[in-house]
């Protein structure tokens, strides 16, 4: 198996140990570890632009503006344009509902005007 270069290499996740590792290490793990250490890194399996569009989705859907920003920002650096972006908060409108179109347009414009 050939080793990937370190600047190849995804950056560690450790949002869920600088934020909650105290309050809740056991979820602060699985965040850090399985989902951002284990989960994001199957690019064989889902690409993570892929991942990123499916993520930043299901936040809009689910109401979750408070996550969607570092998805976003994540989503920019995965490769998603901005054009891309709108055309997906655009047709998540439909499924989501408007309002939730309208908050996650704020959000997106402040990551990709900035």
């Amino acid at each position: 198996m050939e080793r990937k270069d370190e600047r190849e290499r995804p950056e560690k996740q450790t949002a869920g140990r600088e934020l909650l590792g105290e309050f809740a290490p056991k979820f602060a793990e699985l965040d850090d570890d399985v989902l951002f250490g284990e989960v994001w890194a199957r690019e064989k399996e889902l690409s993570p632009r892929d991942r990123s569009i499916i993520t930043v989705s299901a936040l809009i859907g689910g109401g979750n503006f408070e996550q969607l920003t570092p998805h976003l920002q994540k989503a920019k650096k995965n490769g998603v344009t901005k054009d891309e972006i709108v055309e997906v908060i655009t047709h998540l409108s439909f499924y989501a509902g408007w309002p939730k179109a309208w908050s996650a347009f704020n959000i997106a414009k402040k990551i990709y005007n900035g």
